[in-house]
């Protein structure tokens, strides 16, 4: 039976201590919310207020803050919550925030084709599948 020597053992924990330093620096994000808010994040940054500017005015609207107060709640809602299933919620959620200025007509000034259509594709983000299908009623 061959006997190791000290030397020979320190000598590989040395090693496999080097092997878990040079690991241990490497962290990989596991949780799926994490890396969606993250991916979020990105998509997010894709997007500036001339971009919106250039979509409303090919729409005949020029945006002012109120405009962009919306925008802001719709990019932030996004980030916190991703895309919604219906317009409609989306809807809701932007009627109470903005209840004090008027609601839904409020809103609805702002926004004419629609808070959640309009507004969605100024924050450039993705509009809610079926808030534009008339055969699904509308979230505008």
């Amino acid at each position: 039976m061959q006997e190791t020597s000290i030397k020979e053992v320190k000598s590989a924990m040395k090693k496999n201590t080097s092997l878990v330093d040079e690991f241990a620096d490497k962290s990989v994000d596991t949780d799926i919310d994490s890396q969606q808010h993250t991916q979020r994040e990105r998509k997010l940054q894709n997007w500036n207020e001339e971009q919106a500017r250039g979509i409303a005015k090919e729409e005949g609207v020029e945006l002012t803050d109120a405009h962009f107060e919306v925008i802001q709640r719709l990019r932030d809602y996004y980030l916190e919550n991703g895309s919604v299933e219906s317009g409609r919620e989306l809807g809701d959620i932007l009627d109470e925030a903005f209840s004090d200025q008027g609601g839904r007509q409020y809103l609805r000034r702002l926004f004419p084709q629609g808070p959640v259509t309009q507004g969605m594709r100024f924050a450039g983000l993705p509009v809610p599948a079926h808030s534009e299908d008339e055969g699904f009623g509308t979230a505008r």
